[in-house]
């Protein structure tokens, strides 16, 4: 679950959790023998969602930062032609 919210980032703060019991469930499968792979599973969704959540807040400061003079507008159409224009820049 927490991977596909992670572009929310809120997956990011469910895959810390996941991150967090997963090595329990790790350790509590290896005792009992059951459902190892579901927890290694799980452990490693866990991560891939923090750093899919980290990814996704680092391109949203920096597509913010590029584009930050472009805020002013309030049609789509200058908004979009200004974002184009920073983008043209670069």
């Amino acid at each position: 679950m927490a991977l596909l919210t992670s572009p929310v980032v809120v997956g990011g703060a469910l895959g810390v959790i996941g991150l967090v019991l997963g090595p329990f469930a790790v350790r509590t499968a290896r005792r009992t023998g059951a459902g190892r792979g579901m927890a290694l599973t799980g452990t490693v969704l866990s991560a891939l969602a923090v750093v899919a959540a980290a990814v996704t807040v680092v391109f949203a400061v920096w597509f913010a930062d590029l584009t930050r003079d472009c805020y002013e507008y309030r049609e789509v159409g200058q908004w979009t032609q200004c974002v184009q224009q920073q983008f043209d820049r670069r």
